[in-house]
């Protein structure tokens, strides 16, 4: 990626940056506007604050609509398609399916791993909200039956679906990143799972137990599960666990034989670029799922048509979200601003991984949105990663991953849905959910700075 030269003084683009950022911020916290529009007006700030035209060949709008395209092309289809898969995976049982096994053959002092198991499983492909309401009739039904706090079960499940959102594609937080800053989508993936699985740990099954003991919460009597296709025969547990993992292995294979084989001559590798390329792991993993959680269970085509459809209305609004924030981070990058950012983190030798982190905890306490925070914060990281190898570059992804699940509170939409769900107050809430997801973002850090020291 080349340098892109300032368009004005240091302390300029640094204050367009920040009347930027502080304008998205009071919009959506204070005013209650959609975060499409406030990125959209963030973004012009932030153009007219460094003295950029609006019109023209080179001004504000031209960058802005530039990034919200290449983003919609490139990370838009990646989430349409991984809400497809995830909308097969609920509607055939197949989630159904992972749960009723993994938690079934789980002892009482290991349910709340197994309910940590779990949640990352499902949270592989699905996005938070999906997995949370998938889960919550388990996590009832588990708390009943072990006889302890909703919160001591709970908590695993929710630490394992918010790090797969963090930490692994193909989520929208990590797959932006990854296109923002360049890094190299396996790697990333790998990596991702290698911090995810300590954090979960953590801040899952060893904070459930604490938080258990200060949130003491019985589950209640009946829960409403969502209704299901009694003519839908599930699809088995081995069925389901490779369907879910296969884009996994699809994106891992094509890292491991880069590495391996290292020739982009080699007949093996120029097909594991193919079909270990996330567009089409994704839309394999799709093809797969139709049949193996659709025509396979039961389903007929108008079903398996309108199940694929379905998935795609609700994505809507995170679409546009995401796109708008290419658009913002184009912006951020024709002004260059991150070049001033870049000469002056080496000229205060602060570790670029912790800045990544700062930064997106920071926009993520403002907005409240994970999704916000990783979009501007990996914006502001793009003239940083010049120079890094592969490992560091999927390092400042995670970090960027890692500080954006940062103490979730009043101003996150998924604050209220736990709150909603597990029946807390607000304090109760803030001393469960919002502290497991600060566990979560701290020991995320600790985990990428360990690695960076060996990578």
């Amino acid at each position: 990626m080349d340098v892109v030269e300032p368009v004005a003084a240091g302390w300029q683009l640094i204050t367009a940056a920040l009347a930027g950022i502080a304008v998205i911020v009071v919009l959506i916290t204070l005013l209650k506007l959609h975060p499409f529009i406030a990125l959209i007006l963030g973004a012009l700030t932030v153009g007219v604050v460094a003295g950029e035209n609006l019109g023209g060949d080179d001004g504000v709008l031209v960058s802005f609509t530039t990034g919200f395209g290449t983003t919609a092309a490139g990370v838009g289809a990646l989430i349409a398609l991984g809400a497809m898969f995830a909308k097969l995976l609920a509607d055939s049982g197949g989630a159904d399916q992972i749960v009723d096994t993994i938690v079934g053959n789980a002892s009482g002092r290991m349910l709340p791993w197994a309910m940590a198991g779990v949640g990352a499983l499902i949270g592989l492909p699905m996005f938070f909200e999906i997995g949370l309401v998938l889960l919550m009739p388990v996590i009832y039904l588990v708390s009943r039956r072990a006889q302890v706090s909703l919160i001591t079960v709970g908590i695993p499940a929710l630490a394992g679906l918010s790090a797969m959102h963090g930490f692994v594609p193909p989520h929208p937080g990590p797959v932006t990143a990854i296109d923002y800053l360049g890094a190299d989508l396996g790697v990333t993936l790998a990596l991702g799972l290698v911090v995810a699985v300590p954090t979960i740990v953590v801040a899952g099954p060893l904070f459930g137990s604490i938080a258990g003991r200060w949130v003491p919460l019985e589950a209640p009597d009946t829960f409403d599960a969502p209704e299901r296709d009694e003519s839908i025969t599930r699809p088995s547990f081995a069925v389901t666990l490779a369907t879910v993992l296969l884009p996994v292995v699809l994106m891992l294979g094509k890292a491991i034989v880069d590495i391996v084989i290292d020739d982009p001559d080699n007949n093996v590798q120029q097909v594991g670029d193919v079909i270990g390329n996330p567009f089409i792991a994704l839309l394999i993993s799709v093809l797969v799922a139709m049949y193996t959680f659709g025509i396979r269970v039961g389903m007929d085509k108008q079903k398996l048509s309108d199940t694929v459809s379905a998935a795609l209305p609700p994505i809507a609004g995170i679409l546009l979200i995401v796109s708008a924030g290419g658009g913002f981070k184009q912006v951020l990058v024709d002004t260059g601003i991150g070049t001033r950012l870049a000469d002056w983190a080496s000229d205060a030798n602060i570790s670029v991984l912790l800045l990544a982190w700062v930064l997106a905890v920071l926009i993520r306490l403002a907005t409240g949105s994970a999704t916000v925070a990783t979009i501007t914060a990996s914006s502001l990281m793009i003239g940083l990663v010049q120079g890094l190898s592969t490992g560091e570059t999927s390092l400042v992804v995670l970090a960027v991953g890692a500080g954006s699940l940062f103490f979730s509170h009043v101003n996150d939409a998924g604050f209220w849905l736990v709150k909603e769900y597990f029946g807390m107050t607000v304090g109760q809430t803030i001393k469960t959910w919002s502290l497991m997801e600060t566990v979560l973002s701290v020991t995320g850090l600790i985990v990428v700075l360990i690695l960076g020291i060996f990578i």
